[in-house]
């Protein structure tokens, strides 16, 4: 994008135009940022990004059968973090968090949050295509 020149230092790829390419990406993020969380991959025609219409604001979980299990109001008023945490902490139990330990390990990611997509892969290390929107 021509947008995205003058921010070259913090693009690394270009729109991908294949599935495979996406996954490229994905499993570099990972990489790169040691994300260690399982994530699905939108196929090329975007349909859980579609289906699931994260816009303007919104947070969906996905439980482990790849059913919705919670779905947050939409945004932005409302739009609340702290419920859905509230809801994973009742589920899973409460987290806590570690500050980072040099700003170095807390460097924040660039460009936009990706949408949120259906049930996650096997392995949160080799992120895969997520199943199609349409078995919602």
């Amino acid at each position: 994008m021509k947008s995205n020149l003058k921010d070259k230092d913090n693009v690394c790829y270009a729109q991908p135009k294949t599935l495979e390419q996406r996954v490229a990406i994905a499993n570099d993020f990972v990489k790169r940022f040691k994300f260690s969380l399982p994530f699905g991959i939108d196929d090329m025609t975007n349909a859980a990004n579609d289906a699931y219409a994260a816009w303007p604001e919104r947070i969906y979980i996905i439980d482990e059968s790849g059913r919705i299990a919670y779905r947050g109001g939409i945004g932005p008023f409302n739009y609340t973090p702290e419920e859905a945490r509230e809801w994973l902490a009742a589920r899973y139990g409460a987290v806590r968090h570690e500050a980072p330990k040099s700003p170095a390990d807390a460097a924040p990611m660039t460009g936009t949050a990706a949408s949120p997509t259906p049930p996650p892969p096997a392995s949160p290390t080799s992120p895969t295509p997520a199943p199609s929107a349409a078995a919602k």
